[in-house]
């Protein structure tokens, strides 16, 4: 801390401790009696380490510092919500709330960045949207953990009808059809991105690894297993935790009439059987499937 301010956040603190030791104490000055003076000091002293605490534990002199101080140049929080306060000079201007929605990416706080393009996108003229778009898309995903959703795969699909070369757009419509495990659609759109990406981009090593993730681990086929699992009950009907995992794969498919012919089939095949028995109809009322 600087000696100006620190000078400052101590006079402060020293005026309102005064002015609050101040008026506790009047009323026992006035009092008579001899040990006046002690309950005065005793007073005054418990006061000052009650305030001096607060301060320390509660008070954040740190932020008090900074509030009091000129904005670090190599702070970027501190760059950022400077130009934050100074938006509400040019509450019209979308550039520059494109700026601000980067320097909320930068700090990693996307949920404000996203706010700031929406804010963009209201302003922007035709000729800037699709740059715009395809950044709210980007902190939207950002928002949502890594995970495309739909109002973030509208923003990139407008963003590409302005402008089909739009490197973001593009990659983040690859990972929304992965994430569906599309994956011919996924890898046919980022060969193309790949193919118009310089040998010295920054984001090509990033671009290159998720295509080789994605053509190593295709996704397993889950209505096969689902339905692997149906036929080998049938075959081997006494298995409790297999029927309660094929009823619940049938209610996570949004398939409720399947999910209760299994629970039926469950229950003729686990009859007798009080334990469980139990446990399968906990399991379905916990699915919903029990009235």
């Amino acid at each position: 801390m600087n000696a100006p301010a620190n000078a400052i956040v101590i006079a402060i603190f020293t005026l309102v401790a005064a002015t609050a030791l101040a008026f506790a104490c009047w009323p026992v000055w006035r009092g008579t009696g001899a040990g006046r003076s002690l309950l005065v000091t005793s007073l005054a002293a418990f006061m000052l380490a009650i305030a001096v605490g607060a301060y320390i534990f509660v008070g954040h002199p740190e932020l008090a510092r900074r509030s009091l101080e000129k904005p670090d140049e190599k702070d970027p929080r501190a760059l950022v919500t400077t130009l934050a306060w100074r938006m509400r000079h040019a509450p019209n201007d979308p550039r520059a709330w494109w700026v601000l929605g980067r320097g909320y990416l930068l700090v990693d706080d996307p949920v404000d960045a996203a706010a700031a393009f929406k804010r963009a996108l209201a302003y922007a003229q035709p000729g800037e949207r699709p740059a715009i778009l395809s950044a709210y898309g980007e902190a939207l995903t950002d928002s949502a953990m890594g995970a495309v959703t739909p109002e973030a795969e509208a923003a990139f699909q407008e963003a590409l009808s302005g402008d089909p070369k739009d490197i973001m757009a593009r990659f983040y419509m690859g990972e929304a059809y992965a994430q569906r495990h599309d994956t011919a659609h996924a890898l046919a759109l980022w060969q193309s991105l790949l193919a118009d990406t310089p040998a010295d981009a920054p984001w090509r090593a990033t671009l290159v690894d998720r295509m080789a993730m994605l053509n190593q681990a295709q996704p397993p086929n889950v209505i096969a297993m689902v339905q692997s699992l149906a036929d080998r009950l049938k075959v081997h009907p006494d298995d409790p935790e297999g029927w309660q995992r094929l009823v619940k794969a049938y209610v996570v498919l949004h398939e409720p009439d399947k999910a209760r012919s299994a629970l039926a089939d469950a229950r003729r095949a686990l009859a007798g059987r009080r334990a469980p028995l139990a446990s399968l109809e906990a399991e379905a009322r916990t699915l919903g499937l029990q009235k």
